[in-house]
Parts: structure tokens; C-alpha cells; sequence
């Protein structure tokens, strides 16, 4: 969603906080539940933006949650240090080097063994208050004693040492919380954490170090925890050692289920529902232990009716509400002069140093095996600057291992490969493309969630920021270019209009030019198309061949497709695989009435190759 007034939601935050004394205590809150509202919600602030943006769903938070609040609370009990705010400073800022090396682990791996693993490394850390390290965190017993916060301003003194001036001085530290968390997921980090939980794979194939960014998306969840267990402790006067529980983790990841993963607000909305419930069910209701299982009960048709949580559905039907206004017309194409301009604002990429002319990519000999099969064996290959290169061969020749071999997804088990003079043979994916060679997919690798806005921008980031920088609080709008590349790129491949629509609901063709574009807008100096034409319609795919003409412009392109009279129509030599080797090479007319040619395809059925 474009944002167009970027102060809107920080200002009714602000305008909630200041009313919510007024209005939630005649709703059935008591203060002191408020407050803990208000300590969930920032805990959860950071978990959001590790789970609800960039998709890494970890059950250990408790494990940083308490590290902040009992290494806060011992400065402030044990160790006599004055300062209360310093104190939850520096607690935070523990546990986001603990965040750190516990990310350098946890991240190894993915998906469920990498809740798993936050799992385990929670219960390490609730083992090691209890145990080892319970002459220093009153093990059973907590910390008691922490004092509330002091500030001496020369003319007045503020003390937060009731329920509601507790609440003022939480209800600050929230909304500073929330102002942070906003700029973060308006950044281009932001961007690219939501890229990486869409699509991982196509976020690190345009260019991104997507472990760098799990990484700090990882510590900056520690960081805001730390936070929220140092806030913990002054509000109760003592640190309790259920901070480390499992529990804890586990409401957590419930509360943000609750109203919204995704959303940031998510989290404190959940906890509103959470423990306004807890209390009802125990103080109201008697129900006595039986409430865990009411609430569960709760939670669960929460989440099967609300699949986004509370937040979410408001969302869902602000969106609805708004397309239901919006004009649905067809886009309308671009003009061939549209499409040359854009293609001379975005020039090929350049290294310095590098060949204008000759061959930009070489391949020696490449050769993959999977075990005792050899899906390519022996393969040299030459690509000059400004070629047009189509390879074809039948199914099974080789052709998707071989571009994959061509852009570092896969390493060879054999041979060499040199682009614009460099030996990349076992680079990275995101290197290479960092270098300028990269490709499209045949089957589309885009970001569903995103619109064909943030598509692009994602794509573009790559190239004009490197593969990670720590932007944090950089408006994404405010990158040099960045708005230029992308809407020029959307001119190109005929998106301009869409630019704003969710790539969820692109027709079939819109899709395929727009897995093209994402290629397109990191300024590839070599660009690889695998199957473009793949699934298009007899109109979509002359349309397609019109663009990619357009494209080709002094940009060098390899392309892989079966319908071979489109693919003769744009290239100017075709190279052909047969059982993963190169079976011959030539112009297109030479490949038509080529005997072996005929013979790999029709059998030995002479003819024309069609």
C-alpha cells in the first residue's frame, strides 16, 4: 500500500495512547492490566517484524525477553547502579548480542528446524537462570527490589511510581517502539524483509544477502524483547523468572496471531484480547484452571474465521472498500517510444574496467552430475557483447541445469566459467547478479503478497544499494533513482498501471512480463530468459517478442524456449543441447534444415524443424 500520509498512523497512535486511560477502564481494564498490555505489545513489536515480515516464526523470544529485563534488574538490585533507564538500555542492548549469536546459529537452518532450534536455545536459557546462573538471577525467586524510574529535570521531579504514571512513562516508551518500528518496515530493509518471507529464493537471486538481513531482522526482535523485559521489571518492582519461560514464548506468538501478524499493531491488539479474556475467564468467570483451555478454545476460532488476525481483516476491508472505488481498466500498452526511452534511461550495467566487446561470458568444459547421471557433460560455450543467444534441444537435454550452472545457482561439478573477464565459478547466486548477470524464471518467481510496485523496487534495490546495507530508518521513496528505474521498468514491460495492484491478482501474462521485469530492473549486463514465452496465448506471446526486442537493445541475452519460430524471430544464433551436450550451433536458418537437428527432435523424420 502506497503511503501517503506517513505521519497518519503515528499521530493516531498517539492520539490512542492518550485516550486509552480515559476509555479502557470503563471497559473492564484495571491499570495494572493496561500496563501489561502496553509491555506485550513493544515485546511483540520486535517479534512482528521477525515473524509477521520477514516470515521466521522462532519460539525463543522468551530466552532474550528475559536476558534484557534480569541483566536490567541485577545492575539495578545487585550491582547498585543508579541510573533505571540506562539500565533497560543496556539490557536491550545485551540481548541483542545475545540476539546476534544466537542468530548465527539459529539461521543455519530454515523453515521448521529453525523453530526448533529457538525452541531448544529457550530452554537453555530458562535451564541457566534456574541453575547455573541463579546466585546472579535469584533462580526461583526472581530479582526483587528494582526501583521505579526517577528523573530529576532541576525544576521538577518525575516519578513513575503509580499504576498510571507507570502507564505514562510505558505508554512514551511504546509509542517511541512503534515511530522505530514504522521506519524500519518503510526502509528498504523493511522491503527486502518482506521480500524474504514471500520468496527467499528470488529475494537472494536479485542481488540481496538475505542472511544478513535475517540476521538483523533476528537482533532487532532481541533488542526490542531486552526492552520490554527491562520495562517488566520497574513496572512490577521485581524480575520473575517466568520471563523465561516457554509460556511465554508461546503467548507471544499467540497474541501476534491473534490481532495480526504482519501488521505491527498485531501484537498489542492480540494482547488486548489476551489478557482482557485471562482476566475474565479467572476473575470474573471463575473458572479457575480450565481458563488456559477456554482461551485456547477462543484462540483457535479466532484464527480459522480471522486467517490475518483482527488487524488484518480491518485491512482486508479497507482494501476492498478501496477497490471497489478504484478504476479497473486494462492497462493501456505502451507506446514503442515509451519503451526505447526506458530502455536508454537503463542502460546495461557497467563494471569499471570491463569489455565492451568480445565475449562477455565463457563456459570450459562445464559439466553436473547427480551422482552417477550426468545432467551436463563437457560444455563449451561463447556469448559476445550485444548477442542475442537462444538455446534449444527436447526435454531432457540439459537446458534449465545448464542456465543454472550459468548464474551460480548450482555449482559445476566441472569446468569454468568467466563473465566480463571473472572467474564466477562457484560464486553465489547474489554475487554474480551483484556483477550483473541474471535471469528470469520459467516458472514465475515473484513476490505474491507485494504489489507490482514493491516487486520492482525490491528488484532495483539490489542494484542501486549493493547486496546489504543497514538503512534502517532511510525512507524507501528517498533512494536515489530508485522511483525512476522502477517506473520505467513498469513502462517497458507494460505494468505501468498495474503498478499498484498485488501481483495476487495479475492475469496469467501480466506475471510472466513482470518475472521478466524483476530481472530487468537490476541493469543486467548479460540477462537470461528461461522459457519466457512459456504458457502465454498466441497474442500474448507476440506481444512478449515485441517486448523482448525492445529490451535487447544493447543488452546481451540468452534465451531458452520451446516455440523455436518465436525464438528464431529474435536471436541471432541458436545453440542446441542434446542429452546435455551442445549438439550443434548456428544461425537460426542453418539450424531449421540442420539433419541432427531433425534427427533430435522428429526422430529422423527429415523436415523442416518447426
Amino acid at each position: 500500500m502506497q503511503i501517503k500520509r506517513p505521519y497518519l498512523v503515528e499521530l493516531f497512535t498517539a492520539l490512542a495512547l492518550l485516550l486509552a486511560p480515559f476509555v479502557l477502564p470503563h471497559l473492564g481494564f484495571s491499570p495494572s492490566t493496561i500496563n501489561r498490555i502496553l509491555i506485550w505489545g513493544l515485546f511483540g513489536l520486535g517479534f512482528d517484524i521477525l515473524f509477521g515480515y520477514t516470515g521466521l516464526l522462532s519460539f525463543g523470544q522468551s530466552a532474550f525477553y528475559g536476558t534484557g529485563g534480569m541483566f536490567a534488574a541485577y545492575l539495578l538490585t545487585e550491582a547498585g547502579f543508579p541510573y533505571v533507564m540506562l539500565s533497560i538500555v543496556i539490557g536491550a542492548v545485551v540481548a541483542g548480542v545475545v540476539g546476534y549469536l544466537v542468530g548465527l546459529i539459529a539461521l543455519k537452518r530454515t523453515g521448521i528446524y529453525f523453530a526448533m532450534i529457538t525452541v531448544a536455545i529457550a530452554e537453555v536459557f530458562f535451564f541457566a537462570e534456574f541453575n547455573p546462573l541463579s546466585a546472579y538471577t535469584g533462580g526461583e525467586n526472581g530479582l526483587p527490589g528494582v526501583p521505579t524510574p526517577v528523573f530529576n529535570l532541576g525544576f521538577t521531579v518525575l516519578k513513575f511510581d503509580t499504576d498510571w504514571t507507570m502507564y505514562t512513562f510505558l505508554a512514551f516508551w511504546y509509542f517511541v517502539g512503534i515511530v522505530i518500528a514504522l521506519r524500519i518496515v518503510r526502509s528498504p530493509v523493511g522491503a527486502i524483509l518482506s521480500a524474504i518471507r514471500d520468496n527467499p529464493l528470488r529475494a537472494s537471486a536479485l542481488g540481496h544477502n538475505i542472511h544478513g538481513y535475517k540476521l538483523t531482522a533476528f537482533v532487532v526482535a532481541a533488542i526490542y524483547a531486552g526492552f520490554a523485559g527491562g520495562l517488566l521489571a520497574t513496572m512490577q518492582g521485581f524480575m520473575p523468572p517466568d520471563a523465561f519461560m516457554f509460556d511465554t514464548s508461546g503467548q507471544l506468538v499467540m497474541q501476534t496471531a491473534i490481532g495480526g501478524a504482519g501488521t505491527l499493531f498485531g501484537p498489542l491488539i492480540g494482547a488486548t484480547v489476551w489478557l482482557y479474556l485471562s482476566d475474565f475467564f479467572q476473575n470474573v468467570l471463575h473458572l479457575g484452571p480450565t481458563w488456559k483451555l477456554v482461551l485456547g478454545i477462543v484462540f483457535v476460532l479466532l484464527v480459522v474465521f480471522l486467517r490475518r488476525g483482527i488487524v488484518g481483516a480491518i485491512d482486508d476491508l479497507y482494501r476492498m472498500a478501496r477497490s471497489d472505488r478504484k478504476n479497473t481498466a486494462e492497462p493501456v500498452a505502451a507506446s514503442s517510444e515509451a519503451k526505447a526511452a526506458a530502455v536508454e534511461a537503463m542502460p546495461a550495467r557497467r563494471r569499471d574496467g570491463a569489455q565492451t566487446s568480445g565475449p562477455i561470458l565463457q563456459a570450459t568444459g562445464l559439466t553436473k552430475r547427480y551422482g552417477g547421471l550426468a545432467a551436463n557433460s563437457d560444455i563449451d560455450f561463447s556469448v559476445d557483447h550485444g548477442e542475442m543467444r537462444g538455446i534449444i534441444g527436447p526435454n531432457g537435454a540439459g537446458k534449465s541445469t545448464f542456465f543454472k550452472m550459468l548464474t551460480c545457482e548450482v555449482e559445476p561439478s566441472a569446468g569454468k566459467i568467466v563473465f566480463e573477464g571473472r572467474d564466477i565459478t562457484g560464486m553465489g547466486v547474489t554475487d554474480v547478479c551483484q556483477l550483473g548477470l541474471t535471469k528470469s524464471y520459467q516458472i514465475n518467481q515473484l513476490f505474491d503478497r507485494l504489489t507490482v510496485r514493491r516487486n520492482l523496487m525490491i528488484a532495483a534495490l539490489g542494484e542501486t544499494r549493493g547486496k546489504f546495507k543497514l538503512d534502517l530508518f532511510k525512507s524507501i521513496r528517498s533512494v536515489p533513482g530508485l522511483e525512476d528505474q522502477v517506473e520505467r521498468t513498469a513502462a517497458l514491460v507494460n505494468l505501468t498501471a498495474r503498478l499498484d495492484t498485488p501481483v495476487s491478482e495479475l492475469a496469467y501474462g501480466e506475471k510472466r512480463r513482470l518475472e521478466i521485469g524483476l530481472a530487468l530492473a537490476t541493469s543486467p549486463s548479460l540477462l537470461l530468459l528461461d522459457e519466457p514465452l512459456a504458457g502465454m496465448s498466441p497474442s500474448e506471446r507476440v506481444e512478449t517478442v515485441a517486448l523482448l526486442k525492445s529490451i535487447a537493445r544493447g543488452r546481451t541475452m540468452i534465451i531458452i524456449d520451446h516455440d523455436m519460430d518465436s525464438l528464431f524471430e529474435l536471436v541471432g544464433k541458436v545453440t542446441v543441447l542434446q542429452e546435455g551436450r551442445v549438439l550443434v550451433e548456428g544461425t537460426p536458418a542453418e539450424i531449421k534444415t540442420n539433419a541432427k537437428v531433425q534427427e533430435a527432435y522428429l526422430g529422423g523424420v527429415h523436415g523442416e524443424v518447426a
